[in-house]
């Protein structure tokens, strides 16, 4: 039986309903917020104020994608999840090279050490003090998911080294892997590099892929077998094409088994609590309105349950404990 692993324990894959794809729940004080003080989100009663709108929406589950050593706060994850009975998946992995300061450890890490430090949040807890050391300290609550980020730009040999320990700590563990790409840009070039290196295609999922107008693209990175998350159709401006209503028309028919959405709401200008629009309930009014209006209710089930479901589920096999 497959499982999926929330931030206060495992619970069967098929418990879970409607999930919001690609999140940031929660981002604490770090070289993250200093250097951008609209991600800083840790006010854990507005942040659960605004999941409990949610839970009354449907909302089952919620993937936060902030990785090692990058605001995470686990023990606050669990307090959020506690009181608005919104399901979290915690996050390991690493972030673009953006959000870490120079000479940053990650760089110094050899693969092993990187696939060690992750399969540790996966199944030992992840650290109190998100590795900003010298003390580790592990909590009860363990990471549900591996993440890794790209640019625009060919991979570096650390993006590639991070790959591997990615893919290792996937491989040892089970746990999904889930991809920011910027604005789509070497998504197909992520898939080829996971086939490659052995990790589970059906376990692996690339983000904002929607923000790529490539349709021939779509289809060659479909075609790999990896699945998509969309979060952009409340990104584009008014008056312009929404290209991610236009790829869904495009894919979903062909597709519907690789295609799953989110708000990737890292800002707190999004955030109705925080004072921002349009707010996390988005997702489900706006959205599903112009589904309908479009003919794509009936793959309500397939965005926002099934998919989710397979995708973040770990193999029992590979991880019981």
């Amino acid at each position: 039986m497959s499982f999926i692993r929330t931030i206060l324990g495992d619970i069967p894959a098929e418990d879970i309903g409607i999930t919001f794809s690609h999140e940031h729940v929660m981002i604490d004080e770090s070289y993250v917020t200093h250097h951008n003080p609209e991600f800083l989100l840790n006010d854990v009663d507005k942040i659960s104020q605004e999941l409990v709108g949610l839970k009354q929406l449907g909302c089952s589950l919620m993937v936060d994608a902030m990785p090692a050593n990058a605001g995470r706060n686990a023990v606050k994850m669990a307090r959020i999840s506690r009181q608005t009975g919104v399901h979290l998946i915690g996050c390991t992995g690493m972030h673009q090279e953006m959000y870490y300061p120079a000479g940053h450890w990650r760089y110094r890490y050899s693969e092993d050490q990187l696939t060690n430090l992750f399969i540790a949040d996966i199944q030992s807890g992840i650290d109190k003090f998100d590795y900003n050391g010298p003390v580790i300290e592990r909590s009860f609550y363990k990471a549900g998911l591996l993440k890794l980020a790209t640019g625009d730009e060919p991979f570096t040999r650390h993006q590639q080294k991070i790959f591997r320990a990615v893919v290792n700590a996937h491989r040892q563990t089970g746990a999904p892997i889930l991809t920011h790409t910027n604005n789509g840009n070497q998504a197909l070039e992520q898939a080829l590099l996971f086939d490659k290196l052995g990790a589970d295609l059906r376990h692996v999922v690339l983000s904002h892929t929607d923000r790529n107008k490539d349709l021939g693209y779509h289809l060659e990175l479909m075609q790999m077998g990896v699945s998509v998350e969309y979060d952009s159709a409340f990104r584009w401006k008014k008056g312009e094409e929404n290209w991610t209503y236009w790829l869904l028309e495009k894919l979903l028919f062909a597709f519907p088994d690789q295609i799953t959405v989110g708000m990737d709401a890292a800002r707190t200008s999004y955030w109705s609590l925080y004072g921002g629009t349009p707010g996390l309930s988005y997702l489900l009014t706006t959205f599903v309105d112009e589904l309908k209006a479009r003919g794509l209710y009936p793959f309500f089930n397939k965005l926002f349950i099934d998919n989710p479901r397979r995708i973040f589920s770990f193999l029992a096999a590979a991880d019981s404990r």
